[in-house]
């Protein structure tokens, strides 16, 4: 990229994040209002306003009412909360951020390398097979539009285990756009490469290491790229379900304590790390793309 337009695309995203945080500052002031002089309000009713996210103050005839949305101080007491000790671990529902995350990334972790040992093989036989394309095609098809949370209640009752069924969630979400990808790479490899290893009577685990695999490459990761950020999507949404440990539990259990700095806090977090891993691929990606 341009450096000049490296640098005004710096700008801009500044310039937006300041934006944004002006609203927010300016969204969550406390705005004092006198309200008539009323009748008090019951312990019922006063709770009932606390969960909604209100305060009310009692006082000679006035009271003040405030959003009950996070103020960007209190945003940054919560982060330096939990970035001073991401890894205290007191109990069950009491574990540091950055250990909840690191249960999350196990999960994803394990279950994508499972499906990467899986699709990456499969898509090179669909891509050098028409035969085998047309016989597993109707079953990939099928099971592709399949939501990976659809299987979870299956998972739980065959596996047993939630620990083992959020990493079978990950691996059935992930193989679909490896398999795809890697099957449409090597199908997409340059006839007159191949006419070339056949006149040299190159093997075929030679050929399939040596020309077809460098020439598929950027598409095969592509498919690792998409499925990494459809497991980092899905693993929350699963935790929540299953609980236990992992950032989706963590979300969940913040706003069962109506903790919502705390929620707002853990949702910065999912998106940064789901930035970082895409960023990961998509140097991985830079590094195997040959530009004619």
């Amino acid at each position: 990229m341009n450096p000049s337009l490296r640098l005004r695309a710096s700008a801009l995203s500044l310039l937006l994040l300041a934006l944004i945080l002006a609203v927010w500052h300016v969204a969550t002031l406390a705005p004092a209002a006198v309200a008539p002089a009323g009748p008090a309000l019951t312990a019922e009713q006063l709770e009932y306003a606390k969960l909604m996210g209100k305060d009310p103050a009692s006082g000679a005839g006035a009271a003040t009412a405030k959003s009950g949305f996070p103020t960007l101080a209190q945003m940054a007491t919560v982060m330096r909360q939990h970035l001073s000790d991401p890894f205290f671990d007191n109990g069950p529902n009491d574990k540091g951020l950055g250990l909840q995350l690191a249960h999350s990334l196990g999960r994803v972790g394990l279950g994508y390398l499972l499906a990467a040992v899986v699709a990456i093989p499969l898509g090179f036989v669909i891509g050098m097979s028409p035969l085998m394309h047309r016989a597993l095609d109707p079953f990939i098809q099928v099971l592709k539009p399949i939501s990976p949370l659809a299987w979870m209640p299956l998972a739980l009752y065959t596996i047993k285990d939630s620990h083992t069924s959020g990493i079978f969630v990950i691996f059935i979400c992930s193989v679909w756009p490896m398999l795809l990808n890697t099957a449409f790479g090597v199908s997409s490899v340059r006839r007159e490469w191949l006419n070339v290893a056949r006149t040299l009577e190159v093997g075929p685990l030679r050929k399939a290491f040596q020309v077809i695999l460098p020439a598929a490459a950027p598409t095969i990761l592509t498919g690792m790229r998409i499925s990494m950020s459809i497991a980092w999507l899905v693993i929350v949404a699963a935790e929540m379900l299953v609980g236990g440990t992992g950032i989706g539990y963590f979300v969940w259990n913040e706003w069962n304590n109506l903790s919502l700095p705390n929620v707002i806090f853990a949702i910065l977090v999912i998106g940064v790390v789901g930035m970082l891993l895409d960023l990961m691929f998509a140097k991985l990606q830079q590094a195997v793309t040959y530009v004619d």
